[in-house]
């Protein structure tokens, strides 16, 4: 009499296990249930099996979606877990090495300087740098630069999207620029206060991208008028975990072009996103424009997902699971923001012999350099420090100018001296311990401070 086989029972592999509970579903005896812990590795909760009363059905072992996460197990036999790249045999061909196809630069004709608006310089900026793909959501006083591009890129063979929401535009962005391919977007406030968790994923995922934010009266929807109150937010609120990027303070239409199209050359040099911080007086604000005597022709980056043969082995993520993964990666996040501090930049104006020091970015830096000449007049040495980047802050140019200094006076758009607790903290970082008295002129709430406010404050405390 033929001995009968008994049937194989399940086997489950943890790691290969997604948790989707299908075999839990199917199994009429409860052998299956879920287990109440989650597996590190995975970040999903796996099942767990009780054989007692299985009967060998096998419905489990086809219900389950994820090869060899549960498979049959004879009798006596010994499971050896097998290497996932292998389970399904040598691939057809492997991936080659991913091929840089490097940007190109195209000379421009000499041209007449425009005037326009500073969102629109921004916009062309943008162009002049390459980027074809943008995303937005209009928010004054940043929609001109969103309606310009919606003009200009179907004619230059791009795309401008309006996204249902802040939200899907940074998400779009981080497809983009995972394919390496220069993205933008114009935002207000509100706005970028919705994109903070895409950036923060662009950030993990080393993702290039250009965020231009006119800043606007807060808090709330607040107004639309300008401020400068989100400082803090660059700086140091871009989304959760070690977030990072390069913030750049244009304070001229001229500026607004030329730091968009350093904003696209840094995105790309570090793989990180930067941002650009205006008020809304500066994106409405008319000025003279010279355009450069060149544009740039994007190429494709060799660690980009673009989705070619040349590039199909490439992978984008901000996943570490692994508690030592992540923390190796944020080791090396901080030694990449440690090499982002040679891109600090600064202007000055009349600082060679400055004892009082106005420090200023965006519009009201043009209110404290109107300042400064006032002040010359009066007979008080006063200079202007403005800082082009606010992160990195530029603190050894600012060190250089200390040892004249007898004062400096902060002239923000912003209720907390944020611009102010910047310099602090880069001075403090930096080992300076001894500061000249600091004071300030600030208006918020959509009002900027005033050329004869910076001159009246200036002039009673050099009194005292």
């Amino acid at each position: 009499m033929a001995q009968v086989k008994e049937k194989p029972k399940p086997f489950l592999v943890e790691d290969y296990c997604k948790g989707c509970g299908r075999c839990v579903s199917v199994c009429v005896k409860g052998c299956i249930a879920f287990a109440e812990e989650i597996n590190p590795t995975t970040g999903v909760v796996p099942v767990v099996l009780d054989l007692e009363k299985c009967t060998g059905c096998g419905l489990c072992i086809d219900a389950c979606p994820e090869p060899y996460g549960l498979r049959a197990l004879e009798a006596g036999e010994d499971y050896e877990l097998q290497d996932p790249a292998k389970l399904f045999g040598d691939k057809i061909s492997e991936a080659p090495k991913a091929v840089e196809i490097p940007a190109k630069r195209v000379p421009l004709p000499k041209t007449e300087p425009l005037v326009i608006k500073g969102n629109y310089a921004s916009a062309i900026g943008a162009i002049l740098a390459g980027c074809r793909h943008v995303f937005g959501y209009p928010i004054t006083p940043s929609t001109e630069g969103a309606e310009l591009m919606a003009k200009l890129q179907p004619k230059l063979g791009g795309v401008f999207l309006q996204a249902v929401s802040e939200v899907a535009t940074v998400n779009h962005m981080y497809g983009t620029g995972g394919a390496g391919l220069p993205t933008m977007t114009f935002t207000s406030s509100p706005g970028f206060s919705l994109m903070l968790e895409g950036v923060s994923y662009m950030v993990g995922a080393e993702v290039p991208g250009v965020f231009v934010n006119i800043m606007r009266g807060g808090p709330g929807l607040g107004n639309i008028a300008p401020e400068q109150a989100d400082v803090k937010l660059a700086c140091h609120g871009l989304g959760h975990g070690h977030s990072h990027a390069i913030t750049l303070m244009p304070s001229t239409p001229q500026e607004m072009l030329d730091l968009t199209i350093l904003a696209f050359e840094l995105s790309f040099k570090y793989r990180n996103p930067v941002i650009l911080m205006a008020d809304g007086y500066l994106g409405q604000m008319t000025g003279k424009v010279q355009l450069p005597d060149h544009m740039t022709e994007a190429g494709i980056p060799a660690w980009a997902v673009y989705g070619d043969l040349n590039h199909r082995g490439n992978l984008i993520s901000s996943i570490q699971l692994m508690e030592q993964d992540l923390e190796t990666f944020n080791a090396y996040l901080q030694k990449k923001y440690e090499s982002m501090k040679a891109e600090a930049r600064a202007e000055t104006f009349m600082t060679d012999d400055a004892e009082v020091l106005l420090v200023a970015c965006n519009t009201p830096a043009r209110a404290a350099k109107g300042a400064v000449q006032n002040l010359r007049e009066k007979g008080i040495k006063a200079g202007l420090f403005r800082p082009v980047t606010i992160w990195p802050f530029p603190v050894e140019q600012l060190k250089a100018l200390l040892p004249k200094t007898k004062r400096i006076v902060m002239v923000e758009a912003n209720a907390g001296g944020q611009i102010e607790n910047e310099l602090r903290l880069a001075l403090s970082l930096a080992g300076v311990e001894k500061l000249p008295p600091i004071t300030h002129v600030r208006r918020f709430g959509g009002l900027l401070p005033q050329q004869t406010e910076v001159v009246e404050h200036v002039t009673s405390i050099v009194g005292k």
